[in-house]
């Protein structure tokens, strides 16, 4: 009777994580597998596949300096949105961990560009940020700060414009996980150190910021692998340009997969097989940072 029930148990939990399962396997594991075939051939999805061994890796960083620029861009974007958006996240956190309505509807306001499509969000601020026609350059003309429009997205400011955009998207998001530690830190705990004397620097140094440090490594680590994989709003502001000066590692293997002639670093042609060995390397490139960061963060936590 009880084996009988526990494996009616079990047959369920395994009904119901089926959906699941079968749409993971076949939107990633499907995909995953089929590319990772492809890595030692030239295949460009019209010949037959033909085997090369290693040119795919040796290519990647010997003899194209498009995708090594690629890496260097990734790495510039990231460290920029985590050191602008992480910051700016805990600050509007502690103002808005009140419970109230106003502080909630600002929550609300400010969490708000998260479920707005990425493709639509970047157009909009495509728009605002045109040369002659957009907003942010005509209220910059009327305030009398900039003499002639500047071209946001088509100059040395254009890596700066993507960075700023995808804060503007993702600030929300941060805020309500650097919220959700604010929230389960214990009242009593400020009221003790109030009682000892802490003033309001001292508690949020020694008591906020030690509290949030196991919730801040899960956000760190988030902020990590989101900022090393965007691409949808560099694709559609920039497409990778001026020059590849905001092309990263996601979109240069968009591009192989892809082309698209107005790219800057598109080619005309699918190649499905050193696309495959690109996509492999920049996984293994986030996978290493990724670890990089566990390991530290754990010798941090055994010395303190």
């Amino acid at each position: 009777m009880w084996r009988q029930s526990k494996a009616s148990t079990y047959f369920q939990i395994y009904l119901m994580l089926f959906p699941s399962l079968l749409i993971f396997a076949v939107l990633s594991v499907y995909p995953i597998m089929w590319a990772l075939r492809y890595v030692f051939f030239d295949y460009n999805g019209f010949n037959n596949p033909r085997f090369i061994g290693l040119d795919n890796f040796i290519r990647a960083f010997k003899r194209d300096p498009l995708f090594l620029n690629a890496v260097k861009n990734t790495f510039i974007y990231a460290g920029g949105k985590i050191l602008i958006i992480l910051p700016l996240a805990f600050i509007l956190a502690l103002i808005l961990n009140r419970k109230s309505k106003i502080h909630g509807a600002l929550q609300a306001l400010i969490f708000s560009p998260t479920i707005i499509s990425s493709a639509v969000m970047s157009l909009v601020f495509y728009l605002l940020l045109n040369v002659y026609n957009g907003e942010v350059n005509r209220l910059l003309l009327n305030i009398g700060l900039v003499d002639s429009p500047v071209n946001w997205l088509g100059s040395k400011y254009a890596m700066l414009s993507t960075i700023i955009v995808s804060v503007w998207a993702g600030l929300g998001n941060y805020m309500v996980y650097f919220l959700a530690g604010l929230q389960g830190i214990p009242d009593e705990i400020y009221e003790s150190g109030a009682i000892d004397g802490a003033n309001s620097f001292q508690r949020l140094f020694y008591i906020t910021v030690p509290m949030l440090g196991p919730m801040l490594k899960v956000i760190l680590m988030l902020a990590l692998i989101t900022a090393f994989q965007d691409m949808s709003n560099i694709l559609v502001l920039t497409g990778g340009g001026p020059f590849g000066k905001t092309n990263v590692m996601s979109l240069y293997v968009y591009s192989l997969y892809f082309p698209v002639s107005a790219s800057d670093t598109a080619t005309f042609m699918p190649q499905y097989g050193y696309g495959a060995a690109v996509s492999v390397i920049s996984a293994c490139i986030v996978g290493v940072i990724t670890v990089l960061y566990l390991r530290i963060s754990k010798k941090l936590d055994d010395i303190y």
